[in-house]
């Protein structure tokens, strides 16, 4: 096992390339957020704009689909990931469902948002990465009310 200093080193000589594409310029971002009526499903779309890394910035297991629903109101067990989520859906069906799950993935992002924080604060040469997935994870969480608009006030 490799000693923390080693880490350390490694984050403070870290270079993002042009290739890296970090500052959402990439093919796979383009219109990422515009428009959700695209998805053949409302759940589609979900899971396409909120569980999607290089969308939303914020990697969400089975088990933080488990822990997002429990906060919820909702117990669930153990599936595919993508079951877990249309599951949580089947739960989100009212307004109120919708806004305590929403409410609920965004305590748990900004918990993530939290911990990429701490990496920029103690690795600076790593910001540009970790200040990506923060502003993804921002313009995610700006999509909610979007959400409850588009789903639950037409």
């Amino acid at each position: 096992m490799r000693d923390i200093d080693d880490l350390k080193k490694e984050f403070e000589n870290f270079d993002i390339k042009d290739t890296g594409c970090t500052d959402g310029s990439c093919d796979s971002d383009e219109g990422a957020m515009d428009d959700l009526k695209d998805y053949p499903s409302y759940t589609d779309a979900l899971y396409a704009k909120l569980t999607t890394p290089h969308i939303s910035g914020i990697y969400i297991s089975r088990w933080d689909i488990k822990y997002i629903a429990l906060d919820a109101g909702e117990s669930m067990a153990i599936h595919p990931r993508k079951r877990m989520f249309e599951l949580l859906m089947k739960y989100a069906t009212t307004k109120d469902t919708m806004q305590k799950v929403l409410d609920s993935l965004e305590k748990h992002m900004r918990e993530k948002m939290d911990t990429y924080q701490e990496f920029i604060d103690s690795f600076p040469a790593s910001a540009d990465i970790f200040q990506d997935k923060i502003n993804k994870a921002e313009k995610t969480i700006s999509l909610f009310p979007l959400i409850i608009k588009e789903y639950f006030e037409d």
